[in-house]
């Protein structure tokens, strides 16, 4: 179930569990393999998920000095290599969309569908990597100060109370994660190429799962991404931040198990 695989001399931990089409699911900036887990409980009786705690985070090993989303690309393919997978539908949230991106780009031949989770295809502005510049600052600072106040900006404002318990267990996990590792990721952020080309490229369909609170993915801005797929699809969730998976569970697991179900059968 779970299991590790050496990557360039560096250690990379996953999740493959359930049989039958495939789900890839990759975690966002300061998280873990771990948060798919109640969508393991509800998918793997149908379908094999695999996860992958990406460089850096979880259990995986730091690679490099900057995680450029070409070198996690490698990292993905490599798993799937491992696992024997060819094909999968990939779902990718925050950082893992752009992830995602990154391997529409570089392995399209491997997709089934694409679901973009509370993510993009753009690249930083000048603004955003200004922010990056900020980021990087106080991490060197006090990286863990930063994680206690990034994570629950994520959650909606009426959210943050309710799932207090969930910020301080995703704080707690995220303290694990290095500077050095916390600092690879948003370099590798910040570097990141725009890949609007292929949303309009793709030829399988593509899922949004867009929170209308959710100031990374602000809706307006999302309306022309939806626009560019040949198949696209949205779900936009009311009273909702950055972190459906949670804020929406039930809601994204069920949107996830549809949109699965017509990918499947498009194929």
């Amino acid at each position: 179930m779970y299991n590790n695989i050496d990557f360039k001399g560096k250690n990379i931990h996953y999740r493959d569990q359930g049989s039958g089409s495939v789900l890839l699911f990759l975690h966002g900036f300061l998280e873990n393999l771990n948060i798919w887990d109640d969508f393991y409980k509800a998918l793997s009786k149908n379908y094999r998920l695999i996860s992958i705690d990406l460089p850096g985070h979880g259990l995986s090993e730091v690679i490099a000095e900057v995680h450029t989303m070409p070198l996690m690309a490698e990292v993905v393919k490599t798993v799937m290599d491992k696992c024997e997978v060819e094909e999968f539908l990939l779902v990718g949230h925050s950082m893992g969309g752009y992830l995602s991106m990154e391997i529409g780009k570089s392995y399209p031949e491997m997709l089934q569908g694409l679901c973009l989770f509370h993510s993009h295809a753009m690249a930083d502005s000048a603004e955003q990597k200004k922010n990056r510049d900020r980021v990087i600052k106080i991490i060197k600072e006090n990286h863990h100060r930063f994680v206690h106040t990034f994570i629950p900006d994520l959650f909606a404002e009426a959210n943050k109370e309710k799932y207090a318990a969930e910020i301080q267990s995703l704080q707690n996990e995220a303290k694990n994660i290095s500077a050095a590792s916390i600092i690879a990721a948003a370099k590798g952020m910040k570097i990141r190429e725009s890949r609007l080309e292929i949303l309009t490229q793709l030829t399988v369909p593509v899922c949004f799962i867009i929170g209308k609170e959710d100031p990374r993915t602000p809706l307006n801005k999302m309306l022309m991404q939806i626009a560019m797929p040949k198949h696209s699809e949205a779900i936009i969730l009311e009273d909702c931040g950055h972190m459906a998976y949670i804020e929406k569970k039930e809601k994204t697991i069920n949107a996830i198990r549809c949109f699965a179900e017509r990918c499947f059968m498009l194929s």
